[in-house]
């Protein structure tokens, strides 16, 4: 474990040393934040102890830490309060305690662990507070409902969350409601008595009881029809269930965690799932991004899925080169990681030992793939800079089909069609040329109307924006919104 202590106390650097140098731990001592932020860039650093005065600093240390070592943590020494904005992972107050900074070395550890043992694979500041809150949880034995796109990898986290958790020596049993027809689910989920219909020849036992003492992961809920899931629903508040065609309840000890890739506020709304239950459901929810929207991650997801590969099959592999990878990183995953998982594997079985390299690439994605249509990355530039240019990109090419239409519209020689009443017509006029916005100031206004939106929640604006929260922070200070 290497510990950065940024001090002039000298009595602290010297307890600092004493209390971990050695026995595994190396401590690493500077006076100043601008050769921390150096040692942050260049090598991994699992924890900061901050005891400075420049803020903008400590900022920059949280920011450089999470993008070059996720898995570790930055603590600051400080007497009043750290500012909102400023994303440390934890704040001790004179005199400093060793107990208390080797619990966040525990932490440090336990996330490794949690990420190592279960393959969980992300760098980007969005998979990483996936992560920070499906470890917080596996503690717990609340339900979890985790959302997202099919191929994110709502079924591997599922499985990690369970792994670490108390009940890890118990059974995790994974079950997709979309897969099971509705005649059968019930039978299923909490089994039979023999006699109970025709063909059920011998008593048999449902999920529920298979998983007792474990996690069972409800893949698909969304797809459970309601019959099921009023009986689900009394599961998860009795904790018992009854077999059909039995007249015994049974105690049941599981945790459920479920997950869907449909809108389930919008299915209860439309009346396809009960409010109650979704709300049974969504003790916590765990939102997993989609691949597209966290692309610097996959260079880390193709290396892990190549050595994964050719270690199992002992096959030969030339590589990706840079431009490959860049052409990945622009393609949009619409089957998210499951999908780079098989372009991968196909790369590595159809390229016989070739270097992949930039013209290869399309040949093993979807065939209506054209890169010359997708944005660039951007290469040498911060991810603030990176994430401006894409959405002012996006924002102009919309901009440019809306002139294309309205350009077409008015050109249009023939009567409009006839229109319903219903319908309001409203005359053209002649607008005033619209002023350009920069980019900053684009991004300021849609940080306010969320802000607006939300009555204030930080939070809730955040996950509005699509962008974290420590992102939000950096930002409302950036612009004075703080």
């Amino acid at each position: 474990m290497t510990i950065l202590v940024v001090s002039r106390d000298e009595e602290l650097r010297k307890d600092m040393v004493s209390w971990f140098e050695g026995g595994g731990g190396h401590v690493v001592l500077t006076e100043g934040g601008r050769p921390a932020l150096s040692l942050v860039e260049r090598g991994n650093v699992d924890l900061v102890v901050w005891d400075g005065r420049d803020v903008g600093e400590l900022e920059a240390i949280c920011r450089e830490a999470k993008r070059h070592y996720p898995k570790g943590m930055v603590v600051s020494i400080s007497d009043g309060d750290v500012p909102s904005w400023v994303q440390v992972d934890g704040v001790l107050e004179r005199p400093i305690v060793k107990e208390d900074l080797e619990r966040f070395l525990e932490h440090v550890r336990e996330r490794e662990r949690f990420l190592s043992e279960n393959g969980l694979i992300g760098r980007s500041e969005a998979m990483q507070e996936v992560f920070e809150t499906a470890l917080e949880v596996a503690h717990t034995d609340v339900q979890v409902l985790l959302t997202g796109e099919n191929g994110t990898g709502k079924d591997m986290l599922a499985k990690a969350i369970h792994n670490h958790s108390p009940r890890r020596e118990g059974p995790f049993i994974p079950i997709n409601c979309g897969a099971i027809p509705e005649s059968l689910i019930e039978s299923e989920l909490f089994g039979y008595e023999r006699g109970a219909f025709t063909g059920a020849t011998g008593r048999r036992i449902g999920v529920f009881e298979a998983a007792h003492g474990g996690t069972i992961f409800l893949d698909e809920i969304g797809e459970m029809p309601l019959s099921a899931q009023v009986k689900l629903l009394r599961v998860l508040d009795e904790r018992k269930i009854m077999r059909i065609g039995g007249r015994e309840q049974i105690s049941v000890d599981v945790r459920v965690i479920a997950a869907t890739n449909r809108d389930l506020r919008q299915e209860v709304l439309e009346g396809n799932f009960r409010r109650d239950l979704y709300y049974r459901l969504k003790v916590v929810e765990i939102r997993i991004p989609p691949l597209r929207s966290h692309p610097e991650d996959i260079p880390l997801l193709v290396q892990a899925f190549v050595q994964e590969y050719i270690e199992e099959h002992d096959m030969p592999f030339g590589g990706i080169s840079e431009d490959a990878m860049e052409v990945l990183m622009r393609y949009p995953w619409p089957g998210n990681v499951r999908e780079l998982k098989n372009v991968v594997e196909r790369m590595i079985v159809l390229s016989k030992g070739k270097r992949i390299t930039a013209s290869d690439v399309p040949q093993y994605l979807d065939e209506r793939f054209e890169p010359s249509r997708n944005l660039p990355v951007a290469t040498g530039k911060t991810p603030d800079q990176a994430e401006r240019e894409l959405i002012y990109r996006v924002l102009l090419e919309v901009r440019q089909e809306l002139s294309e239409i309205k350009d077409l519209l008015l050109r249009r020689p023939e009567p409009l069609p006839y229109l319903p009443k219903e319908v309001e017509v409203i005359e053209e006029h002649v607008e005033e040329p619209e002023e350009i916005k920069t980019m900053e100031e684009m991004e300021k206004e849609m940080i306010q109307r969320a802000l607006r939106h939300t009555g204030g929640n930080r939070r809730k604006a955040a996950k509005l924006l699509g962008i974290g929260e420590r992102t939000l922070y950096r930002k409302l200070h950036k612009y004075g919104l703080s």
